[in-house]
């Protein structure tokens, strides 16, 4: 097929030129272009996402008496004692679990929900989002235990870790992203005392407290520091009891720290 005159005619005016465009130099600098909005969205994801923790929700009330007690990663063989802890001292508290666990451990799921605690997700799987392909995180965010019963839901990502797209994906799915203030570090080799007493300096009126469904420390750590909470007039109760608060800039600015071991 013959082209137009005009297309031969400008082909030929601009055939030197193109000749002498850098090519090579131009895709590189467009694949480092495309790297470096990678790197940026991973660390905005990041420091903006987990370590600030701007816009999720965080603690509450810091004049009140109530603080949140959580446990990621269950439900476990762990739970019914977790359970028997907290009816033991009148708490409350609320579960993220994950699917895997929950089909695997559908009695001590069921058992959580009897006992009136609050149920809600950490993910599909529990990986990390920096692991997930994009569509594969789309669905780490929309899978909830009570997906088919009324919101408002909340979902605390896996290690707390963000991608580009969590807060996005989030946002579509009606899916609250809630994070914490105080962690009991019970994935760690620490005594249960120990642990509990650590918490027990950090907690303050308002404070979401990280445990986990699984650890062999988790009862025993879980009982002394119920046992702390109240002697300080602290009440534990579920999160949405408490309720919690999204993060401002102010509260991201002084959790950054924390978030990083200081």
């Amino acid at each position: 097929m013959r082209l137009p005159a005009p297309v031969r005619v400008a082909a030929r005016l601009m055939g030197p030129w193109l000749q002498r465009v850098p090519w090579r130099r131009l895709l590189v600098r467009a694949a480092q272009g495309a790297a470096g909005l990678t790197v940026g969205g991973v660390l905005a994801g990041e420091v903006l996402g987990r370590g600030a923790g701007w816009g999720a929700l965080g603690p509450g009330d810091r004049a009140g008496n109530r603080v949140a007690v959580t446990f990621d990663d269950g439900p476990s063989e762990r739970t019914p004692e977790l359970l028997a802890v907290l009816a033991r001292h009148g708490a409350g508290a609320t579960f993220y679990v994950t699917r895997p666990a929950v089909q695997a451990n559908a009695a001590a799921f069921q058992l959580i929900r009897e006992a009136g605690h609050g149920l809600e997700a950490h993910g599909r799987w529990h990986r990390h989002a920096l692991t997930l392909w994009p569509w594969r995180e789309w669905a780490q965010v929309a899978w909830h235990p009570r997906a088919r019963e009324a919101g408002p839901w909340q979902y605390r990502p896996p290690y707390g870790g963000h991608s580009p797209f969590t807060r996005l994906f989030a946002a579509l799915l009606e899916r609250q992203v809630a994070l914490w203030d105080v962690e009991g570090r019970d994935w760690t080799a620490g005594e249960p005392g120990a642990l509990a007493r650590a918490v027990l300096a950090q907690v303050q009126p308002g404070s979401v407290i990280l445990l986990h469904d699984g650890p062999a420390v988790t009862p025993a750590l879980l009982d002394e520091l119920l046992a702390g909470l109240a002697a300080r007039g602290l009440r534990a109760v579920r999160a949405d009891e408490l309720p919690m608060r999204r993060i401002g800039l102010r509260a991201g600015l002084r959790r950054l720290p924390r978030s990083y071991g200081r």
